[in-house]
């Protein structure tokens, strides 16, 4: 073994020995990370439980409720939209919906949405009591109940639900075959990608591996579903469509995920993206703007306030040394998505390598942000 192979086994094997000693601590319950460079998989540490109880050991396929990881896949899907010619970055949402009226939320744009700049406030749910299961349903609330806060394109204001809604609205609509968003996220993204653990709901096969989320009173609201009566019964729903938080996937299938946008947009023979689409959508689109909802994070927790480094529809590393949950050490060309308090992938270009984490027991932001940054800075220090 080369010095170079014996430091990076000793980092991988020091990232273990940290992800135990979190987990002995109680600081969360279990976490499965996947790290590959050049395409090749380098390490899959699974460590710890699904459960506080530890009943159930964390194993490589199990299933996670993803959360806002779920963005990408629209996202992705968004932008595969743009190059098809269905839609432009230019088009207003309000054309494509137009009940979606009313000034000034009418003119924004689908860069706005994709950039969290279109002035819409960042709420969590539109009303107590409404179930997830049906994107018209939600359409029809986020057109009734969020009404534009400011002027788009004169701020940040990162949208937990209503702007995912909208943009998976726009996909079903402008779709030339009429096809619901479940089949359009299966034909048009996973099946060609091979993430057959990955859907809108927990099928079948998924059922027996999937880790109920803990919340650990993280998230403000409930998640109802027609299906059942647990206060968060999304994520037990087998199929459904709450397009911005309600996927499920493992480390393997965000990895093959993560993978094809290393690559350019393809991925073995399926291209989803081209490669110049990737580059635009992982420069900083939003300036200097702070992302309101982490803004507030930092200012809770003492630290200072980072700008919110928003590519078309990715989360940048961006230039400042910041607190980020991609690390301090990765590029700044890096891009991913993260979700609450538990998830996230990042792709770094000039490494040219992927991180996967997914975990169990939610996190608060300001502690996920360390944990996440702590652990990305580990993963780097191996690779480079």
């Amino acid at each position: 073994m080369s010095a170079q192979d014996a430091f990076r086994a000793a980092r991988l094997e020091h990232l273990r020995e940290v992800l135990e000693a979190d987990v002995a601590a109680r600081k969360y319950w279990g976490a499965s990370i996947r790290i590959a460079q050049h395409g090749e998989q380098l390490a899959h540490l699974v460590v710890g439980h699904a459960d506080e109880a530890q009943r159930i050991p964390l194993q490589d396929d199990t299933v996670f409720s993803i959360f806002s990881v779920t963005k990408a896949f629209v996202n992705v899907l968004i932008l595969r939209a743009i190059e098809l010619g269905r839609i432009a970055l230019t088009t207003k949402v309000s054309d494509i919906i137009p009940e979606f009226s009313g000034p000034p939320r009418e003119r924004a744009t689908i860069h706005h949405f994709l950039t969290h700049t279109n002035g819409l406030p960042g709420v969590w749910e539109t009303k107590p009591g409404l179930a997830f299961d049906e994107l018209s349903e939600m359409v029809e609330s986020v057109v009734a109940l969020v009404h534009g806060a400011s002027e788009p394109g004169s701020r940040c204001d990162y949208s937990p639900m209503a702007n995912h809604i909208l943009l998976g609205e726009v996909l079903r609509r402008t779709d030339p075959e009429g096809r619901s968003i479940n089949d359009i996220f299966e034909q048009d993204l996973l099946i060609p990608l091979g993430m057959d653990d990955t859907r809108l709901g927990l099928r079948a096969h998924m059922r027996p591996r999937h880790v109920m989320p803990d919340f650990r009173g993280v998230v403000p609201v409930q998640h109802l579903s027609k299906q059942n009566d647990d206060p968060n019964g999304i994520f037990l729903a087998e199929r459904h469509e709450a397009v911005w938080m309600g996927a499920a996937s493992t480390a393997q299938d965000m990895g093959r995920f993560a993978e094809m946008l290393r690559r350019g947009g393809e991925l073995d023979g399926a291209r989803i993206l081209s490669p110049a689409m990737i580059r635009l959508a992982r420069r900083n689109h939003t300036g200097d703007f702070p992302n309101e909802l982490y803004k507030a994070a930092a200012l809770r927790n003492g630290y200072e306030v980072p700008p919110a480094y928003l590519g078309l529809g990715f989360s940048v590393r961006g230039e400042r040394i910041v607190k980020h949950q991609f690390g301090t050490l990765t590029s700044p060309a890096t891009f991913g998505n993260y979700g609450a308090g538990s998830t996230e992938y990042w792709v770094d270009p000039e490494l040219d390598a992927t991180f996967v984490g997914l975990s169990t027991g939610l996190l608060p932001q300001g502690p996920n942000i360390d944990r996440f940054q702590r652990l990305s800075d580990i993963v780097v220090s191996a690779l480079s």
